[in-house]
């Protein structure tokens, strides 16, 4: 029986804090780090959000390996995966996303995703149930709640949306030092960007001093925004929320209460309508929970594996599958 006693951080195994860089071949090379774990704890499939890359769990992930397989894969046109005629939209890399789970494990695995990795994750468990054996949901993008969104928020995304004005924006950006991007979207992303760890911090500094060497990142990402808003915006969000019920697995959703980007309020409303959630909030933190307040979100997802989730745990250990 696997049990999720609470948070032991791996050691002992070779595997660096910062994860373990691999490649694999899946209509193209896709990167992603391995962080280790016990062969028998339960895997973790980490999902990163829009225009993250699998460093975003460079500071909670080692606080999971102690009991748990913890791997993060770079989504297409993020990270290190470069697109290479591949879709980096939702439902893209939602299907890119289904053949990497089918390279790694023969069962099902919990996903762990953020923001529009969460988004991903709730479509990946309901187009493929099977494939998901539970869900960890931190901050994820979710229907759109019109009266709650931030108005700088709303000028980022409408700048990005308009195709001239996106383009002027995008080279705008990469122009700055990698390090200056990094401190801009942790402004945006945090309520207090100086709890993020410095050693994190230098990883998504290294991720971007790689990526400007790529050329189409912009396309990328602009695709993946747009693909974004049509899901969860007001044309798409009846159909995601229909999706989303349809979901059956044990799902913890974690978000901060100082999230700009997608408000407590939908957090809220989203486990009103799901009463099987388990909600977890923490307080004073913004968007991305597993950088700002590591061993809290280690915290709230360990405890849920050892009782609510518990089935997702023994579902997703190498005896369960």
């Amino acid at each position: 029986m696997t049990t999720a006693p609470g948070i032991r951080p791996a050691g002992g195994s070779g595997t660096r804090p910062g994860g373990v860089s691999r490649w694999a071949d899946l209509g193209g090379p896709l990167h992603y780090l391995d962080f280790g774990g016990p062969a028998g704890g339960p895997l973790i499939v980490c999902v990163h959000g829009l225009g993250g890359s699998a460093a975003n769990w460079a500071a909670v992930a080692p606080l999971l390996a102690g009991s748990c397989r913890v791997l993060a894969p770079d989504l297409a046109g993020h990270g290190l995966t470069q697109s290479r005629g591949r879709g980096t939209g939702v439902s893209a890399n939602r299907a890119l996303l289904h053949r990497f789970l089918a390279s790694v494990s023969p069962g099902p695995a919990i996903l762990m995703g953020n923001s529009m990795g969460g988004m991903i994750s709730l479509l990946e468990a309901s187009a493929h149930p099977d494939t998901v054996a539970g869900l960890v949901l931190v901050d994820p993008a979710l229907p759109f709640l019109p009266t709650q969104l931030d108005p700088l928020v709303t000028v980022v995304f409408v700048l990005y949306l308009i195709p001239g004005i996106g383009r002027a924006v995008r080279a705008r950006e990469r122009r700055l030092p990698p390090a200056r991007q990094v401190a801009r979207v942790l402004r945006l992303c945090c309520a207090e960007p100086a709890r993020v760890a410095a050693s994190v911090i230098t990883q998504h500094i290294e991720v971007l001093d790689q990526r400007a060497r790529f050329t189409g990142t912009g396309q990328d990402i602009s695709t993946a925004i747009r693909s974004v808003v049509a899901t969860a915006g007001f044309r798409g969000r009846r159909a995601y929320q229909r999706r989303i019920h349809s979901v059956a697995g044990p799902v913890l959703l974690i978000h901060g209460t100082g999230d700009r980007l997608v408000p407590i309020a939908a957090a809220r409303a989203a486990a009103r309508r799901n009463p099987a959630w388990t909600l977890a909030e923490i307080t004073g933190v913004g968007h991305v929970p597993q950088l700002e307040a590591p061993v809290s979100t280690a915290r709230a997802i360990t405890g849920w594996l050892a009782a609510a989730g518990r089935s997702a745990a023994e579902a997703a250990a190498p005896g369960g599958r």
